[in-house]
């Protein structure tokens, strides 16, 4: 049973990896094959082909369309500067022109490319299989005065070198600012766009950070504001409270008015009975009045008599 579970296991990681490799044109820039290049290699054209070679360098390194390509340990590769990083490319992918390339323009040849035409293609039906040659078919039959121009060199990475030679983000920025060529081979145009789509993202990662703490830190200071107006609401309903209160303050005025009215009236009244008691007073001197008024008639009637 477990060597059952073993071999399911080796032809499952087998077949999945045969899938990746097919699957994708170009993988991510991030293999190393070996080759160094110290400083910008010398690339000649192929005479009747878009592409250029080094046949200086013991490697079969080529250019075309814009990226370099190369073939080393039965895979090829592609880069968009001249000394990598190296991304995978799976052989259904791999340009037309490239492929068509003589045999005798590359400079370290493996082994099974022995006993072909020198002024030939190589024999990719032959090593790849009948399946690749299905899927490829007519790759090596072309009308060679509709070969189109090679693509310029980006000779501005000549002075990038050594310690000069930029990595990851830097290759993107400096190639999309010096090289203006734009790319006729699908399988080109997508590796274009898959590089400036991996530097995008981080570029706009980097901006988050710090966007995110702005954003927070408007949050709180929109949440500060929010308190502090959640807490004039409160103070309203204080000064509210206090000018109820005045306002029952104020309400109460008009009884005190009212018994001020009240004692206003009493004094009224007092002031309506006084004339009464002058009435008393009056009608008491008149009284008294009458009194003396007959004290004198009768004093008149005595002396009369006497």
């Amino acid at each position: 049973m477990r060597y059952v579970i073993i071999l399911l296991c080796t032809l499952f990681w087998s077949v999945s990896s045969a899938i990746a490799q097919v699957s994708i044109a170009i993988g991510l820039p991030n293999v190393s094959i070996g080759i160094n290049l110290p400083v910008y290699p010398e690339l000649e054209p192929v005479p009747g082909y878009p592409v250029y070679y080094a046949p200086r360098l013991s490697a079969n390194f080529f250019f075309y369309d814009g990226l370099y390509w190369v073939y080393q340990g039965d895979s090829w590769y592609a880069s968009s500067w001249y000394n990598g990083p190296w991304g995978v490319v799976g052989p259904h992918y791999v340009p037309y022109y490239v492929l068509r390339v003589p045999v005798s323009y590359y400079r370290q040849p493996p082994a099974y490319f022995r006993g072909w035409r020198r002024d030939a293609p190589p024999r990719w039906g032959q090593h790849w299989g009948r399946d690749w040659e299905q899927r490829r078919a007519g790759w090596d039959r072309w009308d060679r005065k509709s070969a189109p121009a090679p693509a310029p060199l980006p000779d501005y990475q000549r002075k990038y070198s050594g310690d000069r030679y930029p990595r990851g983000e830097q290759q993107h920025a400096l190639h999309s600012q010096n090289y203006r060529h734009q790319p006729r081979d699908t399988v080109v145009r997508q590796h274009y766009q898959e590089r400036a789509a991996q530097s995008s993202p981080a570029s706009s990662q980097r901006g988050q950070p710090g966007e995110s703490q702005g954003k927070g830190a408007s949050q709180e200071q929109s949440r500060g504001q929010g308190q502090e107006r959640d807490r004039e609401p409160q103070g309203k309903g204080k000064s509210q409270q206090q000018s109820r209160a005045q306002g029952q303050d104020k309400g109460r005025e008009p009884q005190g008015k009212g018994a001020s009215q009240e004692q206003s009236r009493g004094q009224g009244q007092e002031r309506g009975r006084e004339p009464q008691g002058k009435g008393k007073s009056q009608e008491q001197s008149r009284g008294q009045g009458h009194d003396k008024g007959r004290e004198i008639a009768e004093e008149r009637g005595q002396d009369r008599n006497r």
